[in-house]
Order: structure tokens, then C-alpha cells, then sequence
């Protein structure tokens, strides 16, 4: 039996659906855009990376991979594909396991990696956000991705993307969000994982949260 210590505290906010200046943000950010300089770390990071991405072999992206497990789950799952991880967390990534020659990880952040391979023109076929972080009070919507300036980017990526999350008001938002910018998502629906992708998940699922699933065909 799982003892408090290592139970996982269900997502609480004062919200009790999705937020009512969504529509104001998406419309902002679809108007204007996104100006703010690409950090320097990133860009490196990026560098570094592009010359191991193979354009003849389908690209997974793993945005905010925290530990590497995902990614490594992935890598195994799907092995004639390249797949990449991304976290800022240094402390988190030193923590990874180690990986077959399909994946890599970097330091970096979500956002200006997204920014980057859109410049590149490069095209994903798989994106996963697993349990982003919901910032569940009402005052923090704009740090949510659906809600940031780098939406547009991640659409214009492509691919299957695949969001899981704990909180299901996050997915109802970022479904409303897809269906502003002219997407057909799949429902928000509720899962139990077979096999846990990430940490994260693993403990959600054994506290008791309820998972959320959203899939969007972004080609």
C-alpha cells in the first residue's frame, strides 16, 4: 500500500472549467507574432543536436521529458524512429537512464526548440507534452502552452501529438484552444495506462488521480 509520503496530491484550483479569457489569449496570439529572442542555451542545444536528426527517419518529440523515461519508453517502442527529449531541468535530465542510439535528450527550453524546428522546416511525426505543468490558478492561464505565445509553433510542427495530463480542465482548455485555431481533436477522455510513459504517471496512477487523454492529427 502506498503510504502518504509517497502519494501524489491531486491538481486544486479555484477554476471549475475552462477559463474565460482563453479566447482572448488565442486571439492574441494568432494575430501577432511571438517576438521574444531564442535563449542562447537553447539555440546551442539545438545546434548541437541538428546534425544527428535524420530527415528520412520519422521524428518524435518528447517537450518537457523531465527524467528521460518517456523518452526511453518511446525509443524502445517505436526503434526505426529518431526520438528527442526536451527539459530545462539540468537536475532532472542527470537523472536519465541510459538511452539506445535512436534517442537523445538536451537541455533546452520547449518553446524555443519549437521556434527552431519550425525555421528548419522540420516536421514531426509524433509530439508528446506529458503532464505539463497545469499552473492551476485562474492568474497563471498564460503560462499554460495553449495559452502561450508558442501555440502556434508546436501547431505548425505536425505530427500525432499526444497530450496526457491529471488536471482535465488543462485538456478541456487545450482542446477549446485546437478547435480555435481550426483543429479537430479527438474527445478528452479518461485512461488507465497499461504501461506508465513517464514518473509522473506511475505515481498519479497509483495515488488515484483520474488521466486525461487528447489526440490531435496535426498534418
Amino acid at each position: 500500500m502506498q503510504t502518504d509520503k509517497h502519494r501524489s496530491r491531486p491538481v486544486v484550483s479555484s477554476q471549475t472549467g475552462p477559463h474565460a479569457n482563453l479566447p482572448v489569449l488565442v486571439k492574441r496570439h494568432r494575430s501577432h507574432v511571438w517576438q521574444q529572442p531564442i535563449h542562447a542555451a537553447s539555440r546551442a542545444a539545438f545546434e548541437f543536436v541538428f546534425d544527428w536528426l535524420d530527415p528520412n527517419k520519422p521524428l518524435i518529440l518528447d517537450s518537457g521529458c523531465g527524467t528521460g523515461h518517456s523518452v526511453l519508453a518511446l525509443a524502445m517502442r517505436y526503434p526505426g524512429a529518431q526520438v528527442l527529449g526536451l527539459d530545462q531541468s539540468a537536475a532532472r535530465l542527470q537523472r536519465a537512464p541510459d538511452l539506445p542510439v535512436n534517442a537523445r535528450l538536451i537541455r533546452a527550453r520547449c518553446e524555443d526548440v519549437w521556434r527552431l524546428l519550425r525555421r528548419t522546416e522540420t516536421h514531426l511525426n509524433q509530439h508528446y507534452l506529458l503532464y505539463p505543468n497545469p499552473w492551476p490558478k485562474p492568474g497563471h492561464l498564460a503560462r499554460r502552452w495553449h495559452a502561450h505565445p508558442a501555440f502556434p509553433d508546436l501547431l505548425a510542427l505536425g505530427g500525432r501529438l499526444q497530450l496526457r495530463s491529471n488536471w482535465k480542465i488543462y485538456a478541456d482548455e487545450f482542446r477549446a484552444a485546437l478547435q480555435m485555431y481550426g483543429r479537430t481533436p479527438s474527445p478528452v477522455v479518461s485512461f488507465t495506462p497499461d504501461q506508465p510513459l513517464t514518473l509522473f504517471e506511475r505515481k498519479y496512477a497509483r495515488s488515484g488521480h483520474s488521466l486525461y487523454r487528447l489526440i490531435v492529427e496535426l498534418c
